[in-house]
């Protein structure tokens, strides 16, 4: 298998969206389907963002951003090392086609984000939906600490908990 990350361009945003279905419908991620997917998949405070392609074949996504005032991981990040929360950049919209799995492009995903937050002097953090125990895993394996939980509003009428990762 011939598995690529390269930067993700505007023509690469429908077929995310797409591919951000096929994951919703498999594992609920997001937990909330956006309006907007391909404005959630750009979010104002996005850095850069980055495809996996397997076979030449979509198969990943994954954002660098800014930290936003509902990001949990750069305030524990930040009181943990006495930092600015302006420090981090808050890995996000991690997806993996499922039938491209165990090829490790969430790794490599990952790996890209990170160097890239090294790279502009930024630690990296990221928040995982306390019931998403797969990312939260592969997040572990990859050497990610633990920050802490949290209990977040996301709607009027929708509390989630969420885990907060600082990376290695």
């Amino acid at each position: 298998m011939n598995a690529t990350v390269r930067d993700r361009t505007h023509q690469d945003l429908s077929p995310c969206v797409n591919l951000l279905a096929q994951v919703h419908e498999h594992d609920g991620y997001p937990v909330n389907w956006p309006a907007a997917p391909d404005t959630w998949l750009t979010p104002p405070a996005l850095l850069h963002a980055w495809v996996a392609e397997l076979n030449g074949t979509l198969a990943g996504h994954i954002g660098l951003s800014r930290n936003d005032p509902g990001d949990a991981a750069p305030t524990l990040w930040s009181a943990r090392t006495g930092t600015s929360p302006d420090a981090t950049a808050v890995i996000s919209r991690l997806f993996v086609a499922p039938s491209a799995r165990g090829h490790h492009l969430g790794a490599a995903l990952m790996a890209r984000a990170t160097a890239q937050a090294r790279s502009s002097g930024l630690h990296p953090v990221l928040d995982v939906a306390a019931s998403d125990t797969a990312a939260a895993a592969l997040y572990e394996r990859l050497g990610w600490h633990h920050l802490g939980t949290v209990t977040q509003q996301w709607t009027p009428t929708q509390t989630v908990t969420v885990h907060c990762y600082a990376g290695p």
